[in-house]
């Protein structure tokens, strides 16, 4: 069985809508980030950087718990173990595995910061917000060039490319409107890639976990 440590967040989603996709059952606990729950000594001992998420695979046959954190970790870990989302090797594999640490290392966080200085701080930083829309619009535009001439992220097949960056887009399409104003509005390609994955029922279940 696998527990799974999150919360309502982009990142916490990445791993529910991966093992909704996967078919498996798991067990969820929240991790109430306004409660600071992230910084217990309980949760520390599995995320020491207190960050959602994280698992615990304690599936039998395996001598001891995989204890996992960091969502790019546990994407790559769950689609080699399952042999799904993520191609076996060559062009492939490392194409899916590119767009996926692209994700870790720009768009999340990117986007977190114009989250934080656009919608969440309660005093304003104009010089930060526009440094941080221009920089989200360029990476959206990365994505658009990309997805005008394949399916997906990685290439024609869904991987855990396109698992990772949902959940980021589709909150930036809610929650930083104002800030990104009309961005979406120049990029189809982006917009036909979101509806895309919105209809798959799995990543429909992955988006309402936990449920609070």
């Amino acid at each position: 069985m696998i527990n799974l440590y999150t919360w309502a967040t982009p990142n916490g989603r990445k791993i529910s809508i991966m093992l909704e996709e996967l078919g498996l059952d798991y067990a969820v606990s929240p991790v109430d980030l306004g409660k600071q729950e992230q910084f217990s000594a309980h949760f520390s001992a599995i995320s020491p950087n207190h960050k959602i998420p994280a698992i615990v695979d304690t599936e039998p046959g395996d001598s001891e718990p995989m204890v996992i954190f960091e969502s790019g970790a546990i994407l790559t870990y769950l689609a080699e173990k399952y042999g799904q989302f993520l191609a076996p090797h060559r062009q492939a594999r490392y194409s899916a595995l590119e767009w996926l640490h692209w994700q870790t290392s720009a768009l999340g966080p990117m986007l977190g910061q114009l989250g934080f200085f656009a919608v969440r701080s309660q005093e304003k930083s104009p010089l930060a917000i526009t440094r941080f829309t221009e920089e989200v619009d360029r990476l959206f535009s990365v994505m658009e060039k990309q997805l005008s001439s394949h399916a997906y992220l990685a290439g024609e097949e869904y991987s855990i490319a396109d698992i990772a960056c949902y959940p980021w887009v589709q909150a930036a399409t809610v929650y930083f409107k104002q800030a990104l104003n009309n961005t979406f509005n120049d990029k189809p390609a982006l917009q036909r890639w979101l509806h895309t994955i919105a209809d798959r029922p799995a990543v429909q279940l992955g988006m309402a976990v936990p449920k609070l």
